[in-house]
């Protein structure tokens, strides 16, 4: 594989971790870089807005640990004024070394405002966004990357010509998630999106994103697309050690057995941990709960300790159900591929008021809640 070289930055390994909300903040990124290091591990995506007004929310999320020499940012938003702002904001206080911009997330907080998975429907827009973020990156030497999806849905397809456009303006990469926005995380991504968008954009790295459970999906995924890396989301959820299965697969390296129980349970433990010293001790375990599940996936633990794990209140508590457990058990068959995070799927995707009606403006219309048509 082609080393993944952003701006003056290079990895070995062409491997991206992909920002999900409430999941990929400082704690959980330094966690996956003990086993993977020298990767890029992306920050939660934030609003352009938020940080340029300042909101202290979006402050708090706009956290990089001491550890982390490569910081990786995502913004989302529908104003080309705004997102340069945000980037000229970012670049002026030396906080980020790379920028990605987000026209994927199907989430209708998002999409309604003209965000995320809504932006690629407007050619026009899409294409003085990512010229606003290029530029306005350029001067303080930030790259800047996009991460997209297929469409809306199938009647809604415009991947192809937002994988163009984001070449022709200068965008240091691409990546596909494999499926419409209406699909959400179900059925399967499509893998044949991915070889067709290679096809057409030759000058810039096009990474694959979807499905990939496991280290091998992802050199599968390589064969079959001739996608130049990949990025990595639910995959890595309660198994941070997928990373280092990724560099030692990419690397011709044989992959090393999935982690006893035990060795999961340490795992937990220090996440947790990390998470108390970063959020403060309630609110850090609160927001453990939902890992729980996901590092116990596949462990035969049973569906009344499952549910401790998920009502935990203390750290203690967590160490002391950690100890009832059988630390020599294996994971079931197949366990690692068992989906973890979103699974739900079709949605409706919720567009602003009149937005399928301008799609040459570059205006986005006021943000009234409308189920798209593709929608239902």
């Amino acid at each position: 594989m082609i080393p993944l070289r952003l701006g003056d930055h290079q990895a070995a390994t062409p491997v991206i971790l992909a920002p999900m909300a409430g999941v990929t903040n400082q704690p959980f990124r330094s966690l996956c870089r003990e086993f993977g290091p020298d990767l890029v591990y992306v920050n939660e995506m934030i609003m352009a807005t938020g940080l340029v007004h300042g909101s202290r929310k979006t402050q708090t999320m706009l956290s990089f640990g001491a550890d982390e020499n490569f910081r990786s940012l995502q913004l989302y938003g529908s104003d080309p004024e705004m997102m340069a702002r945000a980037i000229d904001r970012l670049g002026s206080d030396s906080a980020v070394d790379h920028i990605d911009l987000n026209f994927g997330c199907p989430a209708a907080k998002v999409t309604r405002r003209g965000g995320g998975a809504a932006v690629p429907l407007k050619k026009n827009l899409l294409r003085a966004i990512v010229r606003a973020a290029v530029s306005t990156g350029a001067k303080y030497g930030i790259p800047i990357t996009c991460k997209f999806r297929m469409g809306i849905d199938d009647d809604l397809l415009t991947f192809i010509d937002t994988g163009i456009i984001c070449e022709e303006e200068g965008a240091a990469a691409i990546a596909l998630h494999a499926r419409t926005a209406r699909q959400h995380y179900a059925p399967s991504a499509r893998w044949e999106a991915i070889t067709e968008l290679k096809s057409v954009v030759k000058t810039i790295p096009v990474f694959g994103n979807g499905d990939i459970w496991e280290a091998s999906d992802a050199l599968r995924m390589v064969q079959e697309t001739g996608c130049d890396g990949v990025v990595i989301g639910r995959g890595c959820l309660g198994r941070p050690w997928l990373f280092r299965d990724l560099i030692d697969a990419f690397a011709g390296r044989p992959i090393a057995p999935t982690p006893l129980l035990g060795e999961v349970l340490d795992v937990m433990v220090r996440h947790a941990e990390s998470l108390c010293s970063h959020m403060g001790a309630d609110r850090g375990i609160r927001d453990f709960r939902k890992h729980t599940g996901w590092y116990l996936t596949g462990y035969p633990v049973g569906g009344e300790m499952r549910r401790r794990f998920s009502m935990i209140s203390s750290l203690d508590e967590l160490v002391e159900l950690c100890r009832m457990l059988d630390r020599s058990a294996r994971i079931v068959e197949g366990g690692e591929r068992i989906a973890r995070g979103h699974t739900n799927g079709p949605i409706n995707v919720v567009l602003p008021n009149g937005y399928l009606d301008h799609l040459d403006d570059l205006e986005v219309p006021d943000d009234s809640e409308v189920v798209a048509l593709s929608g239902g």
